[in-house]
């Protein structure tokens, strides 16, 4: 009996094996739900014909996510011979590897309620790695690993498209995850814990959601994850119609794949990283309450509850970037550097400041009021911060395009000239030897 593994790693493991396999899944209609998206926008039809295989049975079209993913697989698994082997190889597998670790600190709804079995924490957390005390550090520092991934593809690959794109994505992930760690110490100072799990309960403890406590670093770190997920109106390290798909140019099949795969997990975990640290996670006013000793209803509903906020979040994530024109390069570095490094410290040292005198304002004002106060200030500091970085950096707010001079231009208007006095000269002889 010693040679069989405890219910806690059992239970471990099965968490494991629904995680991968949900997250891979939703990853798959994700994308299928995105093209519908794209062709409702776009005032087309989306994929709606393919079924079950080998029968008449369509299905909507939701047998396209397999027709795509084996068709992917199935294709040639062809290596450039000027490539890197080993560092080409292994791109993919890192930055798979450190988007699916990260969802080990995440939690999918709240506990589920006892279930009396020996080994088993009583209530059981729905969280792969629970009591993970650093659990936003360890988010941050899986995130930030993944840019390996992205500039070990780029570099490996030997090619100029691929090392234009793994410079342009180094620049951009490491520019925005500085206004991103901002925009989670503001709320990491409010809650008074790293834990995910805490910080949902703290909301759901108080009845305000963050995105209200703090408007300016909601938007910081929205637009943050934004560009840390490489997403419209900020997907400068492919930017297909530029860099020919930037740092994964000469990969193709299943190596492809999980680069593709990577990326719309980012996008996945930010969604949850929104919801659940500013959209109050599985707390819906009136409907989940707070207590953790719950039935298994309750349980079910909150895991609904953040089940369909994040959905919500990234159906807004899809419908930006089918909506919104992509940023020039140098306004990307702009509004990083000048306008979401500034507003996230704004609001750290808003949110520091209100923490800082809560106790004096609810022993002069009355809990009620000190509540509202520390509400509003956060709001003016968001309001002020917007309007002054809108006036005094409109380089980084403006997407207009710039009116550059061709050095083909100086050649046209050299021969147009020329062309023109030629003209002259023409029509000149031609007079004169008419009035001979």
């Amino acid at each position: 009996m010693n040679l069989l593994p405890s219910p806690a790693i059992i239970a471990a493991l099965v968490k494991i094996g629904l995680l991968v396999g949900g997250l891979m899944t939703a990853a798959a209609y994700l994308v299928l739900l995105e093209r519908w998206i794209a062709a409702w926008v776009q005032d087309r039809r989306g994929p709606n014909r393919v079924g079950i295989p080998l029968t008449k049975i369509r299905l909507f079209g939701l047998g396209q996510p397999l027709a795509d993913g084996l068709k992917i697989i199935l294709k040639e698994d062809f290596t450039p011979s000027h490539v890197d082997k080993v560092l080409y190889n292994a791109a993919p597998l890192v930055i798979l590897a450190a988007s699916l670790a990260i969802f080990a600190a995440i939690p999918f709804g709240s506990v589920l309620p006892p279930l009396g079995i020996p080994g088993l924490p009583d209530p059981v957390p729905f969280l792969v790695a629970p009591g993970l005390d650093v659990g936003v550090l360890w988010v941050f520092a899986l995130s930030s690993i993944a840019v390996y991934g992205v500039l070990l593809g780029g570099w490996a690959s030997n090619n100029k498209y691929g090392f234009l794109g793994g410079l342009r994505s180094s620049a951009q992930l490491v520019a925005y995850e500085i206004p991103l760690g901002l925009g989670l110490l503001g709320v990491v100072l409010a809650s008074g814990s790293l834990r995910l799990d805490t910080i949902m309960n703290a909301q759901a403890e108080s009845g305000v959601w963050y995105a209200f406590a703090q408007p300016l670093g909601f938007i910081v770190f929205m637009v943050a994850s934004f560009a840390e997920a490489a997403r419209l109106p900020f997907d400068l390290p492919e930017a297909e119609q530029e860099l020919v798909g930037g740092y994964h140019t000469e990969y193709s099949g299943i190596k492809l794949l999980l680069f593709l795969v990577s990326e719309f997990l980012h996008m996945i975990t930010a969604a949850f990283l929104i919801v659940i640290m500013f959209l109050g996670g599985w707390h819906l006013w009136g409907v989940t309450g707070a207590e953790q000793d719950i039935g298994w209803i309750q349980a079910l509903l909150r895991f609904g509850i953040l089940s369909a906020k994040i959905l919500a979040v990234i159906v807004f994530f899809m419908l930006v970037r089918w909506s919104w024109p992509r940023f020039r390069f140098d306004q990307l570095m702009n509004l990083a550097w000048k306008v979401m490094l500034p507003l996230g410290l704004v609001n750290l040292v808003t949110v520091a400041a209100v923490e800082e005198f809560r106790p004096q304002l609810v022993a002069a004002l009355g809990p009620g009021l000190a509540k509202t106060v520390a509400i509003l200030i956060p709001w003016v500091a968001c309001i002020a911060g917007w309007i002054v970085s809108g006036v005094f950096t409109p380089s980084g707010t403006d997407n207009t395009p710039i009116l550059t001079h061709d050095p083909l231009d100086i050649e046209r208007e050299l021969a147009d000239h020329e062309r023109r006095e030629r003209a002259l000269h023409d029509d000149s002889t031609t007079e004169l030897a008419g009035s001979r």
